[in-house]
């Protein structure tokens, strides 16, 4: 498994966006969900005996994730693409993570470091350093962690761990993202008196990862209380090795399912569960109002639409890995939108929402920020450079832009190696049929 910093020597490569001259009618099978995949791996590292994790996800974000829990001592090993084993070990510094710029290892790992015994030091990517840690850093310290970091509250930082920690209660504002509150609660049935987080402050986003986290503590074998708003109760015990089933990604199947509603044409994944940790019908109702059809059978999920996209307005908060896509959508649309609830995707891989205002503007597009989203009111497209920012979600949208637009040129679709490296072929195979 090859990981380490590969941003900084990677180079761009330039891609045009193919342009659909025809319904696209794809039936696809896509790589594992990255937050289960991240997820599966911390709760192997810590558990107390073996793990498989089946239908991983293998991407510079997870790569990386494994490199790190490798770094403080956990075995992995690959029997092929998409299956891991994981033998947990005793953690241990002296190590360095590098996180990329991945806010699963930034928030996840450094809860996992307070237990090795030694110096962990974590850095990451240039932009890593802009990502907002400051409340899973107070957090650590009020529960016995000794961590070093700027004053800012962000990478690089170094955690001394000394094979325990105590665990106990913690008040944090995990508004700026969920990752907070599920990186303390993965490790805290090591910790010595569990923990209790309080969230106090404006509402927690992206609900459903929370809800994924806890899903996937309980089947570890922890015992988790989420019966109180805002209050996450996990006992200490010991974690169960065992196998891990990965879903496809929801997030990254969205521009595909995007294609079948931007062509009027039909798109299925393959490998759908009958029962997903991953919101579901937060996009089949998106999807919908926006004029797809969306049907779970035997074959997988599939999405089906007519060529024509209907604006509509939604919060966003549940599910604000979609805006970046959504907003494409919205571009071509026959109505204008409007999305909120989505203020903390400014904080992710780059400012999001004026990424998207600046390079869909570029386009002729008429977009207006708001402090917490997007109002998008359609106008006739025009191709041109639409930079990414080193962030897969921007070249997502992108592509689905140029699905209805000639000529939209990608400064960078290597980021998409974040998530999915075989995005750029697979996308053109589907939109020319070869799929």
């Amino acid at each position: 498994m090859t990981v380490g910093n590969t941003t900084a020597t990677r180079p761009l490569r330039p891609w045009t966006a193919p342009t659909a001259s025809d319904p696209v009618v794809a039936t696809l099978r896509l790589p594992g969900s990255k937050s289960m995949t991240a997820r599966a791996l911390v709760l192997s590292a810590l558990a107390g005996g073996p793990s498989t994790i089946a239908g991983a996800l293998r991407a510079r974000d997870t790569e990386l994730m494994a490199g790190g829990l490798r770094a403080l001592g956990a075995h992995m090993s690959i029997a092929d693409d998409d299956r891991w084993l994981v033998r947990p070990h005793p953690l241990a510094g002296p190590a360095h993570v590098d996180v990329g710029l991945a806010g699963t290892i930034m928030r996840f790992v450094p809860p996992v470091a307070g237990l090795a015994e030694g110096r962990i030091t974590f850095d990451g990517d240039p932009q890593a350093r802009t990502r907002p840690l400051g409340p899973l850093i107070d957090a650590l310290r009020s529960l016995g962690v000794r961590v070093e970091s700027p004053a800012t509250g962000s990478l690089p930082l170094t955690v001394f761990g000394t094979g325990s920690v105590a665990g106990g209660e913690v008040v944090i504002d995990a508004s700026a993202s969920s990752q907070l509150v599920s990186g303390l609660l993965l490790a805290a049935p090591r910790f010595d008196r569990g923990v209790v987080v309080r969230h106090v402050g404006p509402p927690v986003p992206s609900t459903p990862h929370l809800r994924m986290t806890v899903q996937m503590l309980r089947a570890a074998g922890a015992a988790v209380d989420d019966g109180t708003p805002d209050v996450w109760v996990v006992e200490p015990g010991p974690l169960t090795g065992r196998g891990w089933e990965i879903e496809p990604d929801l997030s990254g199947a969205v521009p595909f399912f995007a294609a079948a509603l931007v062509t009027g044409g039909e798109v299925t994944l393959r490998g759908w569960p009958r029962s997903s940790a991953q919101p579901v019908e937060q996009l089949r109702t998106l999807l919908h109002r926006m004029g797809g059809e969306v049907v779970l059978t035997t074959d997988g999920l599939t999405v089906r639409g007519t060529g024509v996209v209907h604006g509509i307005e939604a919060d966003l908060s549940d599910v604000s890995e979609l805006t970046p896509a959504l907003t494409a959508l919205a571009t071509l649309a026959d109505s204008p939108s409007r999305f909120t609830g989505v203020a903390h995707i400014r904080g992710h891989e780059t400012d999001r929402i004026a990424a998207l205002a600046r390079e869909f503007t570029g386009l002729g597009a008429d977009l207006t920020e708001s402090a917490d989203g997007l109002e998008i009111r359609p106008r006739p497209l025009h191709g041109g450079q639409f930079r990414t920012y080193h962030d897969h979600r921007m070249a997502h949208a992108a592509a689905v832009t140029g699905l209805a637009v000639p000529g939209i040129e990608l400064d960078d679709v290597s980021c998409t190696s974040k998530t999915m490296p075989e995005f750029p072929g697979l996308w053109s195979a589907m939109v020319t049929g070869e799929s």
